[in-house]
């Protein structure tokens, strides 16, 4: 009879026991432990992070790092850190975010158009990846790398084609170049480069041009008219008289890219840049900006037409008003001198 209460009592400590680690497993393991009220969280964990890193990333949206922190140990996370960006259900227990931030790294939308150089793209791509701007440049600028894909510091930036890619956030700076050299081959695909051709201008050359039409017109339906301008101007040795490339080649030779000109002066015409198409004759050795692809596409499919001259039209703003003939482009541009002086327009 003794012996059959001690087998009772020793069960029921058993009992307990276990359902006191049952308990343990139960809050430490499977109870949600978010503390949001999104139905999500984004997470970004860095390149060499720290468990700590880890720790301080996560605690604005978990409840409890302590219970975290032990499934973390007896899951071999602590000592295995992914980098990436992850999302986290509301609701998600210890063990689901751990199995998320060790193998679920989520890929990001990285957008980009109209940067005037390498430094503003580094700028805005480092926003949007892991990568900072500096190793963004760098990478941008290394000369093996541009002479393996035929460019030079003047065109690096036609390398990069506007749009929206897919990207792990932590891409490196290489890494991201590399990819987008990819996109610019995917791009330059058999009928793009069959019209360059027939236009006598390489890829590099078209996207300067387009880069001129874009700055020329914010139309995208203008595009390809303005586009046939300079393309009749090209076919009949004509400079190209761009004032787009003449502001660049202000920028460029004073080294302030942060100036607004609103207006091109006759001085600004004698600037001896290899940019200022009043002044030197063809396309301009690189992009003064990334043109969208709606207007290298303008330029491929330029319209057919027989005007050489344009000038912005004071009584439809936005668009410009053409002329086939010198006389006549005068005419159009006088109002538009006489319109742009009345605002007090001088720069």
């Amino acid at each position: 009879m003794y012996i059959k209460k001690i087998l009772v009592a020793i069960l029921l400590v058993g009992l307990v026991g276990m359902a006191v680690f049952a308990w343990y497993v139960y809050n430490t393991v499977l109870v949600s432990n978010t503390a949001f009220n999104n139905k999500e969280a984004h997470v970004y964990i860095p390149t060499n992070a720290s468990f700590d890193d880890v720790l301080e990333e996560l605690e604005p949206i978990l409840k409890d790092t302590e219970t975290f922190s032990t499934v973390a140990y007896k899951k071999g996370y602590a000592s295995n850190i992914k980098p990436g960006h992850y999302l986290i259900k509301k609701g998600m227990n210890n063990n689901d975010i751990i199995n998320t931030v060790r193998s679920k790294n989520i890929p990001i939308k990285v957008k980009f158009n109209n940067q005037e150089r390498l430094e503003n793209l580094a700028g805005a791509i480092s926003n949007q990846i892991e990568a900072d701007s500096l190793s963004l440049l760098h990478a941008f600028r290394d000369e093996v790398f541009l002479k393996e894909n035929k460019l030079e510091a003047t065109t690096a930036l036609g390398l990069y084609v506007p749009n929206t890619y897919e990207f792990y956030w932590n891409t490196s700076a290489e890494g991201f170049r590399d990819k987008m050299a990819t996109e610019y081959k995917r791009f330059w695909n058999e009928q793009r480069l069959a019209k360059a051709k027939k236009l006598n201008l390489t890829p590099t050359q078209v996207i300067s041009l387009a880069a001129i039409v874009q700055k020329e017109t914010a139309k995208v339906e203008e595009r390809p008219r303005v586009a046939g301008v300079y393309i009749n101007r090209l076919q009949v040795g004509m400079l190209l008289q761009a004032d787009p490339t003449v502001i660049y080649a202000k920028k460029l030779s004073e080294n302030n890219f942060d100036q607004i000109i609103k207006r091109v002066l006759y001085v600004d015409l004698e600037l001896d840049s290899p940019y200022n198409t009043y002044k030197y004759a063809g396309v301009p050795p690189g992009p003064i900006a990334m043109p969208d692809i709606t207007s290298i596409d303008a330029v491929l499919n330029y319209e057919k037409h027989d005007y050489f001259y344009f000038v912005a039209n004071v009584q439809n703003f936005g668009y410009h008003k053409f002329a086939k003939t010198l006389s006549q482009h005068n005419q159009n541009k006088a109002e538009y001198v006489r319109w742009i002086s009345q605002q007090g327009v001088n720069r």
